[in-house]
């Protein structure tokens, strides 16, 4: 029998990975900054969390992992291809990243878009208990606050997206476009990163619906809809105890030794995703070493970019044409066992990545378009010597809040070339001091604070007049 529950998450996945061992199936916490972010406001709650479990096939019966109860909903193999490979991260993912690469529309997708979304709807209805507030999270399932509350008008609904949220004349291309608006406006609160994704929304339920709104307040079936800004960030503290461990100070150590002890280490952590900007940035490092600004192997660059979305065939054009790059730049300019670039296709541990952050001189965060990008957070967290220095986009969300970092337009080459150079050649009290005050922010705007901006917002009275 369903155990019912007053708050509960859902996302597209659960925040565990099921791994194979000789006693059968095993649950392991997943490494992902959605979970982070939130396994310790529903275990304060002591909450529940629908989502899918990653493999296709039949939904594992519920179970408890560290304090949260797992409810898993089942995605056949053609959900996966449709849902979620198709729908999901070949039509909204890139259309909402400002067609960074061609969306691709088919309308199978969309069938199997809106069949998902309603599965997930029947599980929320079902573990909640009356009253109870649900937390919808991200693209995946921008269908299910509306379907909800069809279901279960009784719930507090929250809805929030984690990637941008695209001006009016790129989301009038979505085939699902009034659908879409329509399952969002099904919440009492729906969050974005940004406040002009949030205007971007607003402007779009007047324009596409023509409801009347008040400041961020969509009329909507006379009751109010409201749209807000709650940038995401992450827990500094946890991040800046590991980085003050011996294992980690150790290792960091050891790493700039494997890599020759060059003078500048260079860094990228990202998903191998076309929105991270991880062509744009190979192209930049390699001009500065074809003029001769930097040198080999008193610079080295080192790409950590982890497997995403294998089977889309976006990302697997993308996989190709770095390694080509990255082989060009290691032809042109390594040494016998010096690359000038280490490129690592792999997941990393967040011990290891901690390590590799603080080992790093400067880090670079260049992406084309991404809501929030907390990797960036992570590395100023993690510098508790206060060293390194932040080349970041201005595309990220992250940059309206860390202002301190060295910000660039990725787009162009010559002003990543600029903010590497000026990050590079930073003296140590000016980047001491750009540290320190991006440092204090992250400790005054942490994921609890976000985490509490939003539900109390939600849970107010006004919020379901």
């Amino acid at each position: 029998m369903t155990k019912r529950s007053d708050f509960v998450v859902v996302a597209n996945r659960l925040p565990v990975d099921e791994e194979a061992t000789v006693e059968g199936r095993r649950w392991r916490a997943s490494p992902g900054g959605l979970v982070t972010a939130l396994c310790p406001v529903a275990r304060a709650h002591r909450g529940a969390w629908v989502g899918w479990g990653g493999a296709a096939g039949p939904a594992p019966d519920p179970f408890d992992h560290d304090g949260i109860q797992l409810y898993p909903v089942g995605l056949s193999s053609a959900d996966v291809e449709c849902f979620y490979e198709g729908q999901s991260n070949s039509t909204i993912w890139p259309l909402y990243h400002d067609a960074v690469e061609p969306p691709a529309f088919d309308r199978t997708w969309g069938d199997a878009y809106r069949t998902v979304n309603a599965r997930f709807a029947d599980a929320a209805a079902g573990v909640a208990a009356r009253g109870a507030t649900v937390w919808i999270h991200d693209y995946q399932l921008q269908l299910v606050p509306a379907m909800l509350r069809a279901r279960r008008p009784d719930l507090r609904i929250g809805f929030f997206l984690h990637i941008p949220f695209p001006p009016i004349e790129l989301f009038m291309q979505m085939p699902l476009r009034a659908e879409i608006l329509r399952g969002l406006l099904g919440a009492d609160l729906v969050g974005f990163q940004q406040k002009l994704a949030a205007q971007n929304f607003v402007r779009l339920a007047r324009h596409l619906l023509g409801l009347r709104y008040r400041g961020t307040t969509i009329d909507v079936d006379g009751r109010g809809v409201r749209a807000g800004a709650f940038p995401i960030s992450i827990d500094p503290k946890e991040m800046e105890q590991l980085a003050a461990t011996e294992e980690i100070k150790a290792r960091a150590r050891q790493i700039r030794t494997e890599l020759g002890n060059p003078k500048t280490l260079i860094l990228g952590v990202d998903r191998l995703d076309y929105t991270k900007g991880i062509e744009l940035r190979l192209g930049a490092f390699r001009e500065l070493l074809e003029d001769g600004t930097l040198t080999v192997p008193e610079t080295t660059l080192v790409q950590v970019a982890t497997p995403s979305r294998e089977r889309v065939e976006h990302y697997d054009m993308l996989r190709t044409r770095v390694e080509r790059e990255v082989g060009r730049i290691n032809g042109d300019f390594s040494r016998v066992g010096i690359p000038a670039v280490h490129y690592l296709h792999q997941s990393y541990s967040r011990p290891e990545l901690a390590a590799l952050y603080c080992a790093a001189d400067v880090m670079m965060v260049t992406p084309l378009r991404d809501g929030m990008n907390l990797v960036a957070k992570e590395y100023i967290a993690a510098r508790i010597d206060q060293g390194g220095a932040l080349v970041l986009s201005e595309f990220a969300g992250a940059a309206n809040e860390l202002r301190h970092a060295f910000l660039c337009n990725p787009h162009d080459p010559d002003a990543v070339k600029e903010a590497l150079l000026r990050a590079i050649g930073v003296g140590r009290a000016d980047g001491r001091r750009r540290m320190q005050i991006m440092q204090r922010y992250l400790r005054a705007h942490d994921v609890d604070r976000w985490a509490r901006s939003f539900l109390e917002i939600l849970q107010a009275p006004e919020a379901h007049e």
